[in-house]
């Protein structure tokens, strides 16, 4: 018998996050580790098995003591919590295992983990237990086999502490039939894409719900609709389901745009309740979708099948990408007016990253382009890219900071709602009754959203979305608190941003200040050199001090990169 400690590192503020619009509803975090609770479900029944999920509760060192394995799954983005959890094992002595997509694509620059549980858990967890309890566990285990998920049993949602998250997880299939030369997924899961049975996917429902699930429930499938056939089979059982219970859950989901062809299956997703989709437009030049494969987007026009999809009754979000190579000069612009005219409130902006393992990575690699380490996967806090990009970088990041900076000024935001509930049809979710959750979250917004900055812009939306969709007041002050968020990492991002480029810059005029010293001048004025960088770093830490809690570590290491440049100049003075 083990004591097995589940710990899921904190994800850093995001786009994606919420951080900044969960206060508004009494949550810690978005959604729990779905991908831990299926681990947990794995393990042996003999075992004790607890959760900690850093985004919702601090990880004690008591209890990484106290366990005999810490098993630890991040994504990229966490990788330095991740890092942080392993050291804490160390130093403690605990013994590490370690899977998950980080560990799966990188587990080679990892160092400090025991074990090596890689892949899909179902097919390399049980051999390492098994060697486990003979006593001769080794240290990675792969194989790139896709295990049958028929098989696969409910993730042991009892360990959660369900009412810290705002929305609950649950996953029907896995894999992708396309192959976007950028996306993981393909790599990680295959492209023939498995399903669970209906079944399987109405009993973790059925679970779920006894325990007291109510709301929001995101399918977490990279692309929900990869097997079409299957999905028809599954969305007649889960609207019967749903109606009979008064719909208790909110779905929402990732999918393509080949959504919009396909009438019928739109028409069942909204009856078994669906009222959002996230898609992967990623850009509206299509040259540059044929060249990454992203040929699905082509089949039609995008706009339109944007539009499509809304007046079926369900919110579109999506995913939007600049530094391609194949990236037109004017791209900033057409992202813009392709996301305000589409009405997609939720329009997540990155720049484009070679993951590991990717097709993008294996092209740039073998035109050696890959540049430095590969990044954390977030692009909020330090604005970097990990491959030479075609377009000059200066004119990549100022645009890519010019469409965030644009997209989410608050009355732009707010038009696209708008634009978004006029387009979207009513449907039996949209009438249902209002949770005493929803009136804490508008009075919330009310009394925070009414002494911001951006006041008029939301009243003046507020009053248009009444008088435009009078029962669809739950999505309009949801709307209303994720801009909360949206406006809040913009203007995080850009102040940070900002930050660090007059650092490079008072780094460049130091640089040159001890390029133009005469060798006359190099002992006098090395203490006044000296002098001067310590008041200059003095004011810099009083400034970043104003910066966002969240954000002021990247500032920190702005400035320590300043210090350690500018300590390395004024060494190389008394060689001269």
């Amino acid at each position: 018998m083990s004591n097995a400690l589940l710990v899921y590192p904190e994800l850093p503020p995001t786009y994606w996050s919420m951080k900044y619009a969960l206060p508004f509803i009494g949550k810690r975090a978005a959604m729990p580790p779905l991908g831990l609770l299926t681990v947990a479900a794995l393990l042996p029944e003999d075992w004790t098995v607890s959760l900690v999920d850093m985004n919702v509760e601090p990880l004690c060192a008591s209890a990484v003591a106290a366990a005999d394995f810490v098993f630890l799954s991040s994504m990229i983005i966490q990788k330095e919590s991740f890092e942080r959890v392993v050291r804490i094992c160390n130093e403690l002595g605990t013994k590490v295992v370690v899977g998950g997509p980080h560990a799966t694509s990188s587990f080679e620059r990892i160092s400090g983990v025991d074990h090596f549980v890689l892949n899909e858990a179902e097919t390399t967890l049980p051999p390492f237990l098994e060697d486990l309890a003979q006593g001769k566990p080794k240290h990675i285990y792969r194989d790139a086999a896709r295990p049958d998920i028929t098989l696969t049993p409910p993730p042991r949602l009892d360990l959660l502490r369900r009412k810290r998250y705002s929305t609950m997880a649950l996953q029907y299939s896995r894999g992708c039939p396309h192959s976007c030369e950028f996306c993981d997924i393909i790599e990680l899961f295959g492209r023939r894409p498995r399903t669970k049975t209906p079944v399987q996917l109405l009993n973790e429902m059925n679970l779920l719900y006894e325990q007291g699930g109510r709301g929001s429930l995101f399918i977490v499938d990279d692309n929900f609709i990869g097997n079409v056939k299957e999905v028809k089979a599954l969305l007649p059982v889960v609207a019967a389901w749903q109606r009979e219970r008064g719909y208790p859950f909110a779905l929402f989901t990732e999918a393509t745009l080949g959504l919009a062809e396909d009438a019928d299956l739109m028409d069942l997703m909204v009856k078994a309740g669906f009222n959002m989709v996230f898609l992967g437009i990623e850009t509206p030049d299509r040259c540059t979708l044929a060249s990454t494969g992203k040929k699905q987007n082509l089949r039609s026009d995008m706009l339109s099948s944007v539009h499509a999809i809304q007046r079926k009754g369900m919110e579109v979000s999506a995913g939007f990408i600049v530094g391609f190579d194949t990236d037109p000069d004017d791209i900033f612009d057409r992202q813009i007016r392709f996301i305000q005219d589409s009405g997609i409130p939720s329009a997540m902006v990155s720049l484009l990253t070679a993951l590991p393992n990717t097709q993008l990575h294996r092209r740039l690699q073998s035109e050696g382009r890959l540049e430095g380490a590969s990044t954390g996967g977030n692009n909020t806090h330090d604005l970097r890219l990990n491959f030479v990009p075609r377009m000059d970088l200066g004119k990549l990041l100022d645009g890519y900071k010019r469409v965030l900076s644009e997209i989410y000024e608050p009355r732009r935001y707010f038009d696209r709602c708008l634009d978004l509930l006029r387009a979207l049809k009513t449907h039996e979710t949209s009438s249902r009754r209002i949770s005493v959750t929803e009136v804490k979250a508008f009075a919330h917004s009310l009394l925070r959203q009414t002494f911001s900055s951006y006041s008029f812009a939301y009243w003046r939306f507020l009053l248009r979305a009444a008088l435009a969709r009078p029962r669809m007041l739950a999505e309009t002050v949801t709307m209303a608190v994720k801009g909360h968020h949206y406006f809040k990492m913009t203007k995080n991002l850009l102040e940070v941003d900002r930050f660090q480029q007059n650092l490079e810059k008072l780094a460049s005029t130091f640089e040159e200040k001890v390029r133009e010293l005469s060798e006359e001048d190099l002992e006098a004025r090395l203490a006044e050199l000296r002098a001067y960088r310590d008041n200059v770093v003095s004011r810099l830490r009083t400034r970043y001090r104003r910066v966002d809690v969240d954000f002021r570590a990247h500032a920190e290491e702005a400035v320590s990169r300043y210090l350690a440049f500018t300590e390395a100049l004024l060494s190389e003075l008394p060689a001269r």
